[in-house]
């Protein structure tokens, strides 16, 4: 008997397929990670290495243009609440001092990165969380010298630009504002927002038509672009970075508010990329 049932396990073996346990497949397009207020976005063949932004640099009231910047910068912590294993979602809590909760969802793909915000006031007082600043390192993605942080016009500011009149427009913009509270940089401010809310850095008379701002690579094949809705600002600042800095407007108690970005890593085809940010973003239109 034990011989038979052997026999029949031997032929069983002979004429049963056998299975293969395939791997997951490797996550393709961008990746993120996120440490210490610093989000990194990393993908093949991608210029620099990596992109870092400081995310967020700082939470900030109205007033701000010519106020002490201690003043404005509404103090918060940040908590990593999860990471996925393929580096393709990250979530944020932000805790203001006021109370404000901020929870960020960051999903990579391709050749985006998007930021889905939901910011919530759960006290009784309003917040003066008007806008916040994710600061966009922008040095290692264009190659440029970034120069002296003194410099009116460093070096990698010709490799970015801003939307003027629906027309990508390069830096230096002129005219070139020179004075503020703190020098150097250029803010560019939209209609809709009042110019005594901006960073106090040197206030441009030039007005952005969309909040699509970034730069070129070195070798102007790639452009790099991040884009918000609503939007505080557009600012070139000097820690070789670019900022395109979204719009709280402040919270009533219990109120809660919802703002969208995105983060494009696509070839230099600007009509290409400006009719895609008009599609993410037909409410800036």
């Amino acid at each position: 008997m034990t011989r038979i049932l052997l026999v029949g396990l031997a032929l069983f073996s002979m004429t049963t397929p056998a299975v293969t346990i395939r791997a997951e497949s490797p996550a393709t397009g961008l990746t993120i990670q996120w440490n210490g207020r610093y989000l990194d976005v990393h993908g093949p063949n991608l210029p620099g290495d990596f992109i870092r932004t400081h995310y967020l640099e700082a939470y900030c009231r109205p007033g701000s243009t010519d106020r002490d910047w201690s003043e404005t910068v509404i103090k918060h912590t940040s908590e990593l609440i999860k990471a996925t294993p393929d580096r393709k979602r990250i979530e944020i809590r932000d805790t203001l001092v006021d109370g404000v909760i901020v929870d960020h969802v960051i999903l990579a793909g391709e050749d985006e990165v998007t930021f889905e915000l939901t910011a919530t006031n759960p006290t009784d007082k309003a917040s003066e969380a008007h806008w916040a600043q994710p600061c966009m390192r922008v040095d290692r993605f264009t190659g440029a010298d970034p120069g002296n942080a003194r410099d009116i016009y460093p070096p990698y500011i010709r490799k970015c630009f801003l939307i003027v009149d629906g027309t990508l427009t390069r830096l230096p913009t002129s005219p070139w504002a020179l004075k503020a509270r703190y020098v150097p940089g250029q803010v560019y401010a939209p209609e809709h927002v009042d110019r005594d809310d901006v960073n106090p850095r040197p206030l441009s008379d030039v007005v952005p038509s969309s909040g699509l701002t970034g730069c070129y690579s070195a070798d102007e094949k790639m452009i790099l672009a991040v884009a918000w809705h609503p939007y505080q600002e557009i600012f070139q600042g000097v820690i070789t970075c670019m900022h395109n800095d979204f719009r709280i407007g402040g919270l009533a108690p219990g109120q809660t508010k919802h703002i969208r970005g995105k983060l494009y890593v696509v070839p230099a085809d600007t009509q290409a990329l400006i009719r895609r940010f008009q599609t993410d973003f037909p409410e800036s239109l």
